[in-house]
């Protein structure tokens, strides 16, 4: 069996990290997944070693890799242009839609015409995410599947372990705050820069580690407003980071008693909270949902009130404080993501609803 997934972005964040894990995961079982992209925003090296990937904006092009490699299944992700490629390709197999986008006026675009086409189902991963899409369309079937994480590689690595020599180097004596993401509006690293300021302010045992953001729209400004309100002292930029040594870097601040900040205005999922809990580094975000779907406050992080800083300080300083309340929420939050979102809990899910449509057998797919 083989699927193709088409997104227009080739990015590092969330989406991509899932669908990684997830093609994985599938390939043991019997389902080869290829990947086609429009622009490549710095993930080809998440997604050349796990699978096919086609990177081009040729419409001829797609539309000949749709036809001559007889996909069984096309998933669409955010991609309103794609149903016009699969049209034009006369693919004749079911075809599903995944809705990412957590904007409303962003997603819109992507849901307001299949162009002939009649997908099977559309997938999003909360249930917040449900919600939005169900405002847009409610006569297609929606189905809640998490992001799944592969908890072999995401894990608490010992301290023999960890590759201490990589980037970033954990600082003696310093806790750290760890911010991963693109440097963009809706990720709020305005908020991060307030937060380290007051922190500041008060302590000198902290630092903080943006992890990401090479190229991301914003990098400049960010990069401009970090030198202004001097905090190159105590925020330290590592723009790229190779995806294989994330799991190094979430158990150096583990190691260090630190925890993960989220400043993000909205999100659909986030990936990088399930891939902070399950190495066992606690989460302090914002008290939204979908963050509440996958941290419970005071048990694996804690959330604040909004967009206030004051209260993300507080909230950072219970976790930083207090080694027993670390140790406590560190061993909840990987529990927490092996039991809801390890990848073999998930991607099941997905394979059920591929058995699903279009007369696809799954258990002939296993083997069984």
């Amino acid at each position: 069996m083989k699927v193709l997934i088409i997104w227009r972005l080739l990015t590092v964040g969330g989406v991509n990290a899932g669908w990684r894990n997830r093609s994985i995961y599938f390939k043991k079982h019997g389902i080869d997944t290829e990947f086609l992209y429009t622009t490549d925003h710095g993930g080809l090296h998440i997604m050349e070693d796990v699978a096919p990937v086609y990177l081009t904006k040729d419409e001829q092009e797609i539309i000949k890799i749709i036809q001559n490699n007889h996909y069984d299944a096309i998933i669409v992700v955010d991609t309103g242009a794609a149903f016009k490629w699969i049209k034009k390709a006369n693919y004749r197999g079911p075809v599903l839609v995944e809705a990412r986008t957590p904007e409303l006026i962003k997603l819109k675009p992507h849901l307001k015409s299949f162009r002939g086409i009649e997908p099977e189902a559309i997938i999003v991963p909360s249930h917040y995410q449900k919600r939005l899409v169900t405002i847009l369309t409610d006569e297609i079937p929606i189905h809640v599947i998490y992001n799944g994480i592969d908890t072999s590689f995401y894990r608490a690595l010992s301290c023999e372990e960890i590759d201490v020599d990589s980037d970033p180097i954990l600082p003696p004596g310093k806790k750290i705050i760890g911010w991963i993401g693109r440097l963009d509006k809706r990720k709020n690293w305005q908020m991060l820069l307030e937060i380290a300021k007051l922190m500041k302010s008060q302590r000198d045992d902290i630092e903080f580690w943006v992890i990401g953001g090479a190229q991301s729209v914003q990098r400049e400004d960010f990069a401009a407003k970090w030198q202004e309100e001097q905090l190159t002292d105590i925020v330290k930029w590592f723009p790229v980071i190779p995806y294989q040594q994330m799991p190094h870097v979430y158990s150096k601040i583990r190691q260090s008693g630190g925890c993960t900040l989220a400043t993000t205005k909205t999100e659909s999922f986030g990936n990088t909270f399930i891939e902070s809990m399950v190495c066992g580094v606690p989460v302090v975000a914002s008290n939204m949902m979908p963050v509440t779907e996958l941290v419970l406050h005071g048990e694996h992080g804690m959330l604040f009130r909004g967009q206030n800083v004051e209260d993300a300080v507080n909230q950072l300083c219970v976790i930083l404080e207090d080694s027993s309340i670390h140790e406590q929420m560190s061993r909840a939050a990987i529990v927490r993501v092996h039991e809801k979102f390890a990848i073999e809990v998930v991607a099941e899910q997905y394979l059920h609803l591929l058995k699903k449509i279009g007369g696809i057998n799954v258990d002939e797919v296993n083997g069984e």
